[in-house]
């Protein structure tokens, strides 16, 4: 059965997508930490108008995190269908290595998205907040099945509150898992 085409947000507000987001659920990958817990990701607009996009998760106290960049695959378009620019290793920026970012869905109050792959291996509910309630999460999960992903592959990420902050636990900059999630190998 053909995959009908993903519908993206339009007109998504880039400075209002701004900001943190905590990983409700993703798609698992073997390159994850099997107990990250405390996933996030937070977006800062820049001067030039691409995104700084900073990753960041917690193993076994640790934290492990990575940065990129991320822009707009087609500037003349008013999808939502974003492209994040990281370097390999983040340490020594030499290759870029560039993965699909599309928001899905969002709410009016930009407080909640899906965010999906043209491959549909990865996908991601993201929150403002550290949780998010049952009938939301489900009203997403249904919508990712109308898109055509394998919802049962949904893993939910184990969230604190309050979620740890600024540079706790020593830092693990290996952040490879990160890379290899975010191009759906």
């Amino acid at each position: 059965m053909p995959k009908t085409v993903m519908k993206v947000v339009k007109d998504l507000d880039i400075p209002r997508y701004m900001g943190r987001w905590y990983e409700i659920a993703s798609f698992p990958s073997r390159f994850q930490p099997k107990n990250g817990e405390d996933t996030r990701a937070t977006y800062t607009l820049k001067e030039d108008g691409t995104i700084n996009v900073l990753n960041e998760t917690w193993t076994d106290g640790k934290r492990g995190y990575i940065e990129g960049t991320a822009y707009k695959a087609d500037a003349t378009s008013n999808e939502a269908k974003l492209k994040v620019k990281f370097y390999v290793p983040p340490f020594l920026p030499i290759i870029p290595v560039v993965g699909d970012y599309w928001v899905l869905f969002i709410d009016d109050d930009y407080q909640y998205a899906l965010i999906g792959q043209p491959s549909r291996k990865y996908l991601w509910i993201l929150s403002r907040k550290t949780h998010l309630d049952d009938e939301i999460y489900n009203e997403l999960v249904e919508k990712a099945k109308g898109e055509g992903y394998d919802v049962s592959k949904l893993h939910k990420t184990i969230q604190h509150d309050p979620p740890p902050e600024g540079e706790d636990g020593p830092k693990d900059t290996k952040g490879i898992w990160w890379i290899k999630s975010i191009l759906g190998k």
